[in-house]
């Protein structure tokens, strides 16, 4: 399927020979809308920031404004970020809060009515807690605006039945296909409004897109068609792992921004290790651990530099690891912390990074990368 044309949709193609790849995105559509419980959905988009571009090229008009969360504050580039198209096409009403990594977005607010809602969202959760859709409705009702929510981050756990649903309460729900519901890259775009998903439809092609890379909707398909058993597991194991991700705060060191998580991610304030998000990021990899540097609220840090490092536990649960090797990983990021506070250099501290690594290779090697598949 990787290199048949398919532009359209299904049964309404403008090419001919469809007929199979037709069934292969009728299904990744069916099974997408039974795993998140809605009655439309789109997984044609290429990426989280097309679907995301998608539902502004639906619902707004060129200068039309929408209140977004900012960068710093767990929001994404296309959440608003002045450098992104978001921002250069539209008026962003930047929120800065406690952090979330999805985003719920107000769209067509006039201006006399951001305040309000800005008032309402100041008390926003920080983004590794539930968050409380129906409210978030209520807001987005008040000032007779749209609410979309990115649920990339937390799909998973949305799906195994962890975290609460945006789909009944929301307007548009996006969705990539790659974080914590661990199938192939791209995007999905989910409502229960026939009109909306008329529009986004229409937005994702011709309005964004040309043909779609249906060897990836395949694969989606793929994915989708046993995930609820697997996903539910593999959340379930998660969520146990929310005290022990980051190694309990008390015997690590580790500030977790909101003092813990309801779900599979944290925010790691490094300020009280004397460390920065690049240096930690750059000493973690020499240890052979993974990890991205990442903007704390307020950030005082620049966007190349931040406050802290971002970690979640998908990758590991996927692969096998428990709340020990979790809890094992938390002692591990610290021993490295340590050193690179005692070096308070970039350089790190080189004994303590390879006695981790070592460590690390012994733990990956009882964890074969696929046997957690």
């Amino acid at each position: 399927m990787t290199n048949k044309y398919a532009e359209g949709y299904p049964a309404k193609a403008y090419y001919g020979g469809c007929q199979f790849v037709d069934v292969a995105e009728t299904l990744a559509i069916e099974r997408a809308k039974q795993l998140f419980g809605c009655n439309f959905a789109n997984v044609q988009p290429n990426s989280g920031s097309q679907m995301n571009q998608a539902v502004f090229l639906a619902l707004l008009q060129p200068g039309d404004t929408f209140m977004g969360l900012d960068l710093n504050s767990g929001g994404h580039l296309t959440h608003g970020s002045p450098v992104n198209m978001s921002s250069k096409w539209f008026n962003v009403v930047s929120m800065a809060s406690a952090a979330t990594t999805t985003a719920s977005t107000w769209m067509k607010s006039p201006p006399a009515q951001r305040t309000q809602a800005q008032a309402h969202h100041r008390r926003a959760l920080p983004y590794s807690r539930i968050w409380d859709w129906k409210r978030f409705r209520e807001i987005a009702d008040s000032v007779g605006a749209y609410l979309m929510v990115d649920m990339a981050h937390i799909a998973g756990l949305v799906a195994g039945g962890e975290h609460p649903s945006p789909v009944p309460h929301a307007h548009v729900v996006t969705s990539t296909t790659h974080k914590s519901l661990r199938g192939p890259r791209g995007g999905l775009i989910l409502s229960n409004d026939e009109d909306i998903a008329r529009k986004m439809n229409s937005a994702v092609f011709p309005g964004l897109q040309g043909g779609p890379l249906m060897h990836v909707i395949a694969a989606r398909r793929s994915r989708l068609a046993g995930a609820a058993p697997r996903i539910q597991d593999l959340c379930e194991e998660r969520c146990r792992q929310r005290p022990h991700a980051g190694g309990e705060p008390s015997e690590t060191g580790l500030d977790i921004v909101s003092g813990g998580t309801d779900n599979h991610s944290m925010l790691v304030d490094l300020r009280p290790k004397n460390a920065t998000g690049k240096r930690a990021e750059a000493a973690l990899g020499r240890a052979n651990i993974t990890c991205n540097k990442n903007g704390i609220p307020f950030d005082p840090e620049k966007p190349f530099v931040t406050s802290g490092i971002r970690l979640g536990t998908p990758a590991g649960t996927t692969r096998g690891f428990g709340e020990a090797e979790f809890a094992e990983i938390g002692r591990l990021i610290s021993e490295v912390m340590d050193g690179l506070k005692a070096s308070n250099s970039d350089e790190g501290n080189a004994a303590v990074e390879a006695a981790v690594k070592a460590k690390v290779i012994e733990l990956t090697d009882r964890f074969p990368l696929y046997a957690g598949m």
